[in-house]
C-alpha cells in the first residue's frame, strides 16, 4: 500500500487546551512501544523472506519431453530473465502481475495460450475439430485431463529436470514462435516496437523465462494442492481459483481492519490528549527576515531541479498513458522509434521517486543547521557535492536506460545490468547508479547528523527552544531530534536492500528485496522523516505546541510501522510465498489503513493552523498542499488501497488498472503533494523578499488535484472495475488482452485519461512557471512588501509552550 501520512491523528484538536503534564512519561512508553514494534516486525519480515526462499519455484537445469525432445538446457531460464530485464522488464508487460499494463501479463498470457493449444489437441484426439466445438460433457472431460497434466509436478530435484508431455512441448514451440513475432515484428496494441529483440537466441531464452513463470503458476507445489503462486493467475481452464487460505485470511483482514478502526476511535475519544495547536501564536512570522546559512542557500538549487524533474516526469506520464490508446505514435507521429513505451514509462516511474526524494532531502539539508544552531565546517561544500552526485545519477541512469531498452547494450549483458537498467519497476536504476545513490544518501545522512548534533547536547538540559543561531530548534526534549536522525539513518540504510537482488537472483527473491525498497524505503521511512520535519517547521513557527507535537509524532510513527513493516508482504502473495506468509501479510496490511480512518482530524488541524494568525497566510499554499495530502491519504491510500489489499481482491485484480489507480492517487497524491508543500515552505523561508504572486501556485494546486481526481474517476477506476469483472468471469489473461481492451467501450475509457492528464499537466506546468518566476522576478507581487535579512523576530518575543 502506497503511503499513509501519519502526521498526528492521535492528538485531538478538541482535547484540552493545555498539556496534561504527563508528556515525558508518555514519551517513554511510546519509545518502548516503537522499539518493540520495529524489532518484532523486522523479525517477522526476515522470517517471511526465509519462508519465500524455501517455497519459491525451482529453476530447472533441463526441461525435456517424454519423447526425448530437449526444450531447456543449462541457464536458459535465468538468461531469459536477464534478457527480459535488459529490455525494460516490468516496464514492458508484467510477470506474476508486477509491471506495466499495456502489454499482457506474460505469465497469464502464456498459460492461457498453452492451455488452449493442449485442449485443441486433446479434442482432435477425440475426433472433434477443436475444444470449442466439443460438447459440454466432452469439454468437462478435456478440462479434467488438462488439469491433471498441468498441475502434476514432474520436477526431479536430484536431476534438476522437469519432464513434460509431448503435447506441451509442441505448445512450447507454438508460443515461442508467437512471442518471437511480437518482439521481432512489433505489436502496436502492446506498444512494443519492431526489433525490440533482434537476437534469436536471446528471444528463445526470454520465451523460456515466460514459460517458467507460467509453469510455476500452474504446477502444484510439493505436498500442496495449490501452485507455487497460490493458484494465481485466475485461469478456470487449469483450475486456478482462490485457495481456502486466501478466502479465510481475506475475511480475517477485514475483521482486523474494523477492530483497529474501533480501537482508534475509542482512543481518539477517551485516551489522553493534549491539543497540538497553540492558543497563543506569535504576532509575526518568527522566520521573517531570517538570514539563511551558506549551506541553506545552497539547497535552493535543489528545489529548482525538483521543479524541472517534476514537469519532465509528468510529461513522460502523459506520453506513456497515450501509448495505451495509440501504441506506436503520438497523434500519428511515430515516436516509438526514438522513445519506446518501456523507456518513457521507466523514466516516468523513476523520476516520480527521484523528484519527491530530492525535495525531501533538500528540506532536511535546510532544516539541519537551523536545528543544530551552527553551520558545520564544509557543510556548504557537502551540499554542493551531493547535488552534483544527484544530477549525475539522474542523468546517467536515464541515458543508460535508453541505451539498454533499445538494445544498444546487448540483451541480458553485464553491461546492461551495471549501466542500463535492472528492469524492476521503481528500482530501475542500474547497479552503478544504485551504488552512487547509496553513497549520496549516506553523505546526506552525514550532513544531517553533523548539522543537528549540537541540538542533542542542548536537549539534554531540557526542552529545546529557538535561538538566533538555531531558529528551528523546537520540541519536547530530544524526541523530535532523535526521530529525525533515526529516520535519516533509515533512509540511507534501507536503500541498501536493493543490493539483495543481483544479476542472477531468483525472481521471488528479487521481488522480496525490491519491495523492501519500494514499501519500506519510499513509503515507510520517508514517511517518518516528512512527519518529523513538518512538526519541526510548525513548532518553530509557534503554531504547534512542541512537546505535544513530539508525542503525537512518536505515537503515530509507532502505529504506522505496526502495520507498515509486516504489511510489506501483501505485495508478495503470489510471488512464491506460502500460506503463513499470506496470513501474516494480510492481517498486518489491513492495519496500515487504520490510521487513515481518522485522517479528518489532521485536515482539521491544518485548517486551524492556517487561521491562527494573519501572517500564516504567507505559508498558505504550503499548508493547502498539506491539506490535500489528507484528502488523498483517505481516498488514494485508504479507499483505493484497501480495494486491492485483501488476498481475495488482489487474486483477481493484481496487474490490472486498479493498481495504478491506487498508485497514482497514493504516491503522487500523498508524497507528491507533500513534496511540493515542503518545497514551497522552504523556498518561502529561503527567499523572503517580496510577496509572492500566488496565481501560478493557485492554478497549479487546483490543476494538480483536479486533474488527478479526473484521471482517477473518469478513466482508471471504471477501466479497472471493467477489467476486474473480466478477470473474475473469464480469467486475468482476458482482462489484459488486446481483444478486451480494444473494445469500443474500453477504448473510450482509455481516452478519458486525456482530460485529467491535460489538467494535471497544466497544473504541473504552472508550478514550474512559478519556480522559474522566482528567478526572473515574475513570481513576485508588484509593489509587495520586503523583508530585510538578519532581522528575524527574536526568540524571546515568541510565545512557546515548553512543557
Amino acid at each position: 500500500m502506497s503511503g499513509a501520512r501519519m502526521s498526528s491523528t492521535l492528538a485531538s484538536p478538541s482535547s484540552a487546551a493545555s498539556p496534561t503534564g504527563s508528556t515525558p512519561s508518555r514519551d517513554r512508553r511510546w519509545w518502548w512501544a516503537l522499539a518493540v514494534v520495529v524489532l518484532g516486525s523486522f523479525t517477522v519480515l526476515l522470517w517471511m523472506g526465509l519462508e519465500i526462499d524455501e517455497s519459491k519455484p525451482p529453476i530447472p537445469a533441463r526441461v525435456v519431453a517424454t519423447d526425448g525432445t530437449v526444450l531447456v538446457d543449462g541457464d536458459d531460464v535465468m538468461d531469459g530473465q536477464r534478457v527480459w530485464q535488459s529490455i525494460g522488464g516490468q516496464q514492458i508487460g508484467s510477470v506474476w502481475g508486477h509491471g506495466a499494463y499495456v502489454a499482457p501479463d506474460w505469465t497469464a498470457d502464456w498459460l492461457h495460450r498453452e492451455a488452449t493449444f493442449v485442449l485443441d489437441e486433446y479434442a482432435r484426439d477425440m475426433g472433434v475439430a477443436s475444444y470449442d466445438a466439443a460438447s459440454p460433457e466432452q469439454q468437462g472431460a478435456l478440462q479434467a485431463r488438462l488439469r491433471q497434466t498441468f498441475r502434476t509436478n514432474t520436477y526431479d530435484p536430484a536431476a534438476g529436470t522437469i519432464t513434460l508431455d509431448p503435447v506441451r512441448a509442441r505448445a512450447f514451440e507454438a508460443n515461442a514462435r508467437h512471442y518471437a513475432d511480437v518482439f521481432g515484428r512489433g505489436h502496436e496494441q502492446y506498444a512494443i516496437p519492431a526489433g525490440t529483440v533482434k537476437d534469436p537466441e536471446a528471444m528463445r531464452q526470454m520465451t523460456t523465462f515466460f514459460w517458467w513463470s507460467s509453469w510455476a503458476a500452474s504446477t502444484n507445489a510439493p505436498g500442496d494442492d495449490a501452485t507455487y503462486t497460490r493458484n494465481w493467475p485466475h485461469e478456470p481452464l487449469v483450475g486456478n481459483t482462490p485457495t481456502p487460505t486466501n478466502v479465510l485470511w481475506s475475511i480475517i483482514s477485514i475483521i482486523v481492519l474494523l477492530a483497529g478502526i474501533a480501537g482508534m476511535v475509542w482512543y481518539q475519544n477517551f485516551g489522553p490528549h493534549d491539543d497540538e495547536v497553540t492558543d497563543a501564536p506569535p504576532t509575526a512570522d518568527p522566520l521573517l527576515g531570517y538570514e539563511p546559512t551558506p549551506s541553506q542557500r545552497a539547497t535552493l538549487k535543489y528545489f529548482f531541479v525538483v521543479g524541472a524533474l517534476f514537469v519532465f516526469q509528468i510529461a513522460a506520464g502523459i506520453l506513456s498513458a497515450h501509448y495505451g490508446v495509440e501504441g506506436a505514435a503520438l497523434y500519428g507521429i511515430p515516436i516509438d522509434r526514438i522513445l519506446p513505451y518501456a523507456v518513457v514509462r521507466t523514466w516516468h516511474t523513476q523520476l516520480g521517486i527521484l523528484w519527491i526524494a530530492t525535495a525531501w532531502l533538500a528540506t532536511g539539508l535546510y532544516v539541519a543547521p537551523a536545528v543544530g544552531g551552527r553551520e558545520p565546517r564544509f557543510q556548504r561544500l557537502g551540499v554542493n557535492v551531493l547535488f552534483g552526485a544527484l544530477v549525475l545519477v539522474v542523468g546517467g541512469s536515464m541515458i543508460g536506460q535508453w541505451l539498454s531498452i533499445t538494445g544498444r547494450m546487448g540483451y541480458g549483458t553485464t553491461r546492461s545490468w551495471w549501466l542500463g537498467t535492472t528492469g524492476m519497476e521503481y528500482l530501475d536504476l542500474a547497479r552503478l547508479w544504485q551504488i552512487g545513490l547509496l553513497v549520496g544518501l549516506f553523505l546526506w545522512f552525514g550532513l544531517m547528523a553533523r548539522g543537528m548534533w549540537p541540538a542533542l547536547g542542548r536537549a539534554a538540559d531540557g526542552p529545546l527552544t529557538p535561538t538566533a543561531e538555531a531558529p528551528l530548534a523546537a520540541g519536547g526534549r530530544r524526541t523530535l531530534v532523535l526521530m529525525l536522525l533515526m529516520s535519516c539513518l533509515a533512509i540511507a540504510s534501507f536503500f541498501g536492500a536493493a543490493f539483495g537482488m543481483g544479476h542472477d537472483t531468483h525472481l521471488s527473491i528479487t521481488e522480496y528485496w525490491r519491495w523492501w525498497v519500494v514499501h519500506l524505503w519510499v513509503e515507510g521511512f520517508f514517511e517518518v522523516f516528512a512527519t518529523v520535519v513538518i512538526a519541526f517547521l510548525f513548532s518553530r513557527l509557534g503554531l504547534l505546541r512542541p512537546a505535544v507535537a513530539a508525542t503525537a509524532t512518536l505515537s503515530a510513527t509507532t502505529i504506522f510501522l505496526l502495520g507498515g513493516i509486516i504489511g510489506t508482504g501483501h505485495h508478495l502473495y503470489f510471488t512464491g510465498a506460502n500460506d503463513p506468509v499470506m496470513a501474516w501479510s494480510a492481517t498486518f496490511s489491513a492495519l496500515e489503513v487504520v490510521p487513515l480512518a481518522l485522517i479528518g482530524f489532521e485536515a482539521f488541524r491544518n485548517l486551524r493552523i492556517l487561521r491562527v494568525s494573519e501572517w500564516v497566510a504567507g505559508y498558505k499554499w504550503a499548508i493547502y498542499f498539506f491539506l490535500s495530502v489528507s484528502f488523498w491519504n483517505a481516498l488514494g491510500a485508504g479507499v483505493f488501497g484497501f480495494l486491492i489489499n485483501p488476498p481475495i481482491s488482489l487474486f483477481y485484480v493484481q496487474g490490472l488498472n486498479l493498481t495504478p489507480l491506487h498508485g497514482h492517487t497514493a504516491l503522487f497524491g500523498v508524497y507528491g503533494m507533500l513534496g511540493i508543500g515542503l518545497m514551497l515552505f522552504c523556498v518561502r523561508s529561503l527567499m523572503p523578499g517580496r510577496e509572492w504572486n500566488d496565481l501560478p501556485i493557485k492554478l497549479g494546486f487546483w490543476g494538480l488535484n483536479g486533474g488527478l481526481l479526473a484521471m482517477a474517476l473518469l478513466s482508471l477506476l471504471p477501466l479497472g472495475l471493467a477489467q476486474a469483472w473480466a478477470s473474475i468471469t473469464e480469467g486475468l489473461w482476458y482482462a489484459r488482452s488486446a481483444e478486451f481492451l480494444a473494445t469500443p467501450a474500453l477504448t473510450v475509457l482509455r481516452w478519458m485519461r486525456t482530460p485529467g492528464d491535460v489538467l494535471f499537466g497544466l497544473g504541473a506546468l504552472a508550478i514550474g512557471v512559478f519556480m522559474v518566476g522566482l528567478l526572473t522576478g515574475h513570481s513576485y507581487r508588484a509593489g509587495g512588501g520586503r523583508t530585510v535579512p538578519g532581522q528575524a523576530v527574536a526568540a524571546g518575543t515568541t510565545p512557546h509552550e515548553e512543557a
